[in-house]
């Protein structure tokens, strides 16, 4: 290719011993160092221009640097994952000056102390022939040239050799080389051509294993860099095949070669060879990777609650990574107008904490047909709600997929994914707060039953002629047991000044609630103790009839109230169950906040799993 472009050839050296093993390397570079002082004498250069990082390129800076010949390094800087790395930045101790491809590299020769004015920016003069290439016939190219030596072994030994397919060739040339990349579906492998001069055509780049760990790339680089034991070369695949990028300029704009003319006439050469070293600082470089894709896809997480409405961005270990809370709006309009907002910021926001949104998941009250991302009835704590359609206008503003289900059905797969019920095959979740409510997992799935209305656990009834519930039937558990049931119940008694015991105090503008019924029996209050021990036993009745219906082996309580009913249920489960299920677990969650991580684990699941 030398002979083809006319260059005059002064010297011809031969210097590669044999094979291209590590022993070889070194026994090649030694031939050099032996050879190159007869030569470097005879031509006696005013500059040395040497390019890369191969073990030939060592052989000669090191020559010419014992000699005191300028040398000009090109592609100095950059990082990769193998020996090319010692060798490249080996050549920058030794070298003069130098002409870098990237403002990553550029950064990375300051930090190395090299002169800042000994350094140009140039780009990668390959691009200057990548960018202007404009043959269009390459289909005879691609019948003609596919393959690599290596590869050879393995498809002879597979039988895929026979395939029309695939090609093996030892070279292709540059200009041909050129259009097959510029055409290709997808490039796999570990070449630093896929992380370098592929990104000037925006062809898809899956690279392969450590050798091009810390060489900058575009965005239509993938990195697999570890063994596949997780079919991540599949899921690479998967992700990249036949995507077309932008063309990346990080290595170039195609003007690198009369900038490096300009440069090299600039070298004034009666200015002393002694180099000189700088300290400043360098920045990240910053790539794409499976790993971290996998490890930053996240969800936002919607929970619209009585009071308040929040949104919070989810990873998928079940961090919460940013959480933005506001006063829930009365009415239709503003509520969805609110979510809508708070999502859209919260989307925007994913960004600068680098997570990969999925999907909206929404929890909330009421019943909701899942399948259509539909509230079909709310509850009385959130008003003007029924028949409401979240999915389609959250999914039209953010272009993303919109995951919504009931509250309790959430907090189930919270627990499912995140807490007890990681790995468990039967569970009941079960949440006490402002109401009652709960989720069913059976054989590791989520149950909604015929109509949506499945682990309406809140309004089992206990007693028939029990208070009246918010549903408008009497005796459920929310009427003994939720927070709305305890302050009303805490009411009564603050109303006959039997509520506040020694040791409490109210102002006159303080709302009763169920903290105070609470605080009032821990201080000795027997009236307020008595009604959370009925509270806590119509609970623990509950929990024995789905015990009886469900047979679970676990049962998890969730919410503020979780704490002071766990010990009343496991008693009513030894007095009243069936010897056969006495031994179900029964415990408290561990989790922060079980509504927002359900609402992620809606997506975080079924995204990943592909089904609902």
């Amino acid at each position: 290719m030398i002979e083809q472009d006319d260059f005059d050839i002064h010297t011809r050296l031969h210097t590669i011993v044999r094979g291209e093993d590590e022993a070889a390397m070194v026994e090649s570079v030694g031939l050099a160092l032996v050879k190159l002082p007869d030569v470097l004498n005879r031509l006696k250069p005013d500059i040395m221009i040497v390019h890369g990082d191969r073990f030939d390129a060592l052989a000669l800076a090191t020559s010419a640097a014992l000699m005191n010949i300028r040398i000009l390094h090109i592609e100095g800087g950059e990082v990769s994952g193998t020996i090319d790395d010692s060798i490249r930045h080996a050549i920058t101790k030794l070298a003069h000056y130098h002409v870098c491809c990237t403002r990553s590299a550029e950064q990375h020769l300051i930090a190395m102390c090299e002169d800042h004015d000994r350094i140009l920016l140039a780009g990668c003069p390959s691009y200057d022939k990548l960018l202007s290439a404009k043959k269009k016939d390459y289909m005879s190219i691609i019948c003609m040239w596919l393959g690599s030596k290596e590869m050879v072994r393995v498809m002879r030994k597979k039988g895929i050799e026979h395939h029309p397919n695939f090609r093996a060739v030892k070279h292709v040339p540059f200009d041909q080389f050129i259009q097959l990349v510029a055409h290709a579906g997808c490039m796999i492998g570990n070449s630093s051509c896929g992380v370098r001069e592929v990104g000037a055509f925006g062809t898809p780049v899956i690279n392969l294993g450590t050798r091009q760990t810390g060489r900058e790339t575009g965005e239509n680089v993938l990195h697999v860099r570890d063994a596949d034991t997780q079919d991540k070369i599949l899921h690479a695949l998967q992700l990249q095949f036949g995507k077309q990028y932008p063309c990346s300029k990080i290595y170039g704009d195609g003007n690198a070669v009369p900038r490096i003319l300009k440069f090299l006439k600039s070298i004034d050469l009666k200015e002393p060879l002694q180099k000189k070293f700088c300290f400043p600082p360098v920045k990240d470089n910053i790539s794409q990777d499976i790993d971290h894709i996998l490890e930053t896809q996240s969800a936002l997480a919607v929970d619209l609650g009585g009071t308040n409405l929040r949104v919070a961005i989810v990873s998928m270990k079940g961090e919460i990574v940013k959480k933005y809370t506001q006063l829930n709006p009365k009415t239709y309009e503003d509520r969805l107008e609110l979510i809508l907002k708070m999502c859209i910021e919260a989307a925007s926001e994913a960004v600068n904490v680098n997570c990969r949104i999925l999907g909206v998941g929404i929890s909330t009250g009421g019943r909701v047909n899942p399948r259509e991302g539909i509230v079909l009835h709310s509850t009385k704590l959130i008003q003007e709600w029924s028949s409401v359609d979240l999915r389609t206008p959250i999914s039209d503003a953010l272009h993303l997929p919109v995951w919504v289900d009931n509250d309790g059905n959430c907090a189930a797969l919270a627990e499912r994914k995140f807490g007890h019920g990681k790995g468990i095959e039967n569970f009941v979740t079960l949440i006490t707060g402002t109401g009652i409510g709960g989720g069913i997992i059976h054989q590791h799935e989520l149950i909604h039953g015929s109509s949506f209305c499945a682990a309406e656990l809140g309004h089992i009834v206990v007693s028939l002629d029990g208070p009246e519930c918010l549903c408008g039937s009497q005796g459920c558990i929310e009427a003994y047991a939720s927070g709305i049931a305890l302050q009303r119940e805490a009411k009564k008694l603050h109303d006959e000044d039997l509520l506040l015991v020694e040791g409490m105090s109210m102002k006159d503008d303080e709302i009763v609630s169920a903290a105070h019924l609470i605080q009032a029996a821990k201080l000795g209050n027997t009236k307020a103790d008595s009604i959370l021990r009925t509270a806590g036993t119509a609970l623990g009745l509950g929990v024995v009839n789905i015990l009886h219906t469900m047979n679970p082996s676990l049962v998890i309580l969730s919410g503020v109230l979780a704490n002071h009913y766990v010990n009343a249920v496991k008693d009513v489960i030894n007095q009243q169950a069936l010897s056969s299920v006495r031994s179900v677990d029964v415990v408290v969650s561990n989790l922060a906040d079980p509504a927002l991580l359900g609402a992620a684990s809606l997506v975080l699941d079924y995204t990943t799993r592909r089904i609902y």
